[in-house]
C-alpha cells in the first residue's frame, strides 16, 4: 500500500468563505489592479503588522528585487552570497550589475561579514545579503562596513517575514528589504512580494518604477517594470493576515518536535537559530555529517522513496549555475564553506498542519539505516 506523500511545504489557506466577500467587493468595484483599495489596505495593514514604515507591494518577489536595485541607481559590482535561491543573483544581472560572491558563515549560513571587505573594489556600490532560513544576518557589522565604504545595502528577506531582533523587525535594517509572498512562504498572497522602505520619498520612486516608470499621462521618467500586485492577490493577503499568528505558532510547534526527536541521532546536525531572534520557523534545515550512515543525497533519495519530499536548499550553489560560473568570485576556492554546506544541507518538511504522525514517520525513516 502506497503511503500518502509528505511535501516539503504546503500552502496556508484561509477559510474560503471568508475570501469570497472580498472577491464580491472586487466584482462590484470592477477595480482589478493599479493600486486599488485592496492593494492600499494590504500595504497599510502589513506595515502595521510588521512594524515598518512603508510597504510597496509587488506581483512577485523577483520583480521586487529587480526594482529595489534599480531604485538605488546602482552601478558596477554588488557583493552577495552564493547560498540562496537563484533570483537573488538574477536580479543583480538583470540590472546590468556584476555579482561578486563572498563565502558564508559556518553557523548562520549567511554572508560572512569577515570576508566582505576583501571583496570590495572601486566598482562596488552595494551589498545584497540574504537572511537565510529567516536567520538574521550580522546587520550591525554589515552596516559598519557599508557606511565605511559608502555602499548601499539591500537585504533579500524572502525568508524573513515577521522575524524580529531586539530592536524590532529585521526588515528595518539596510536601505531596503525585499519580501516574497510566494505560495511556499510563511505568509503568501498566492504569488507576490514587497519592498520595505524607510521614507515616503523612496516609496514614491519604487511605486513609479513598478508602474513602468510612468509619472503622468505624458511623462515616463524611467524604464520601469510592471510589478503591480492585483486586487485579488491583495485581498487574499488581507484574509491571510488574520491567520498568520496562528500559523507561526503551529510552525514553532513542528520545529520544537523535530528538535526533540532528532537531538540524539548521530550525524544529524540541526542548524541553530541566531540568539535573541524571534523566528518565523520558515524552514527546518539539517546538515548530514560524515558520521551519519548515509550521505545527504542517499538520505534524500531514501526519503523520496518513502514519499517524503525534502529539498536540498541550497544545492547547487548559485555560483555553480551556468550563468554565473564565468565570474572569478565563483571559484570553489573562494566559497569553501558554502560548498561544504551545500553538499550536506537538507530541509525537512515544515508547514503549520504537519501532524505528529507525519513527523514521526519522517523521523523513523531518518533513524532506520
Amino acid at each position: 500500500m502506497s503511503k500518502s506523500p509528505i511535501y516539503v511545504t504546503q500552502p496556508t489557506l484561509p477559510p474560503l468563505d471568508e475570501f469570497i466577500p472580498y472577491l464580491e467587493k472586487i466584482w462590484d468595484s470592477k477595480i482589478l489592479s493599479n493600486n486599488g483599495p485592496m492593494h492600499q489596505q494590504l500595504e497599510k495593514e502589513l506595515a502595521e503588522y510588521l512594524g515598518v514604515n512603508h510597504v510597496a507591494l509587488f506581483n512577485n518577489g523577483t520583480n521586487a528585487l529587480l526594482t529595489a536595485l534599480q531604485a538605488l541607481d546602482l552601478s558596477g559590482e554588488v557583493i552577495t552570497t552564493p547560498y540562496s535561491f537563484i533570483a537573488t543573483a538574477n536580479s543583480i544581472v538583470w540590472n546590468g550589475l556584476t555579482p561578486v560572491f563572498v563565502d558564508i558563515d559556518t553557523e548562520t549560513l549567511n554572508l560572512d561579514p569577515k570576508k566582505i571587505e576583501a571583496a570590495i573594489t572601486d566598482k562596488t556600490t552595494a551589498i545584497m545579503p540574504v537572511h537565510c532560513y529567516g536567520n538574521s544576518c550580522d546587520v550591525d557589522t554589515i552596516k559598519t562596513i557599508a557606511d565605511k565604504h559608502g555602499l548601499k545595502v539591500v537585504y533579500d528577506a524572502a525568508h524573513a517575514f515577521a522575524v524580529k531582533d531586539t530592536n524590532g523587525s529585521i526588515l528595518n535594517h539596510g536601505d531596503l528589504s525585499v519580501l516574497s509572498f510566494h505560495a511556499t512562504k510563511v505568509f503568501n498572497t498566492l504569488e507576490g512580494g514587497a519592498i520595505i522602505c524607510h521614507n515616503q520619498q523612496v516609496k514614491a520612486r519604487i511605486d513609479k518604477l513598478k508602474n513602468f516608470g510612468i509619472v503622468n499621462e505624458e511623462t515616463i521618467s524611467d524604464a520601469g517594470i510592471n510589478g503591480k500586485m492585483s486586487e485579488v492577490n491583495a485581498a487574499f493577503g488581507l484574509v491571510q493576515l488574520k491567520y498568520v499568528d496562528e500559523a507561526l505558532q503551529n510552525r514553532e510547534a513542528v520545529d520544537q518536535s523535530y528538535r526533540k526527536k532528532l537531538s540524539n541521532i548521530k550525524g544529524i546536525n540541526i542548524v541553530d537559530k541566531v540568539d535573541g531572534l524571534k523566528s518565523n520557523y520558515s524552514y527546518f534545515p539539517i546538515l548530514i555529517e560524515e558520521d551519519y550512515p548515509l550521505n545527504r543525497d542517499e538520505l534524500y533519495q531514501k526519503l523520496k522513496a518513502e514519499s517524503i519530499f525534502t529539498r536540498r536548499y541550497f544545492y547547487p550553489l548559485i555560483s555553480d549555475a551556468d550563468p554565473f560560473k564565468k565570474y572569478p568570485s565563483s571559484e570553489v576556492s573562494n566559497l569553501k564553506v558554502a560548498k561544504n554546506i551545500a553538499d550536506k544541507i537538507l530541509c525537512l518538511p515544515l508547514f503549520p498542519n504537519l501532524d505528529d504522525r507525519s513527523i514521526q514517520r519522517i523521523i523513523n525513516c531518518i533513524k532506520e539505516n
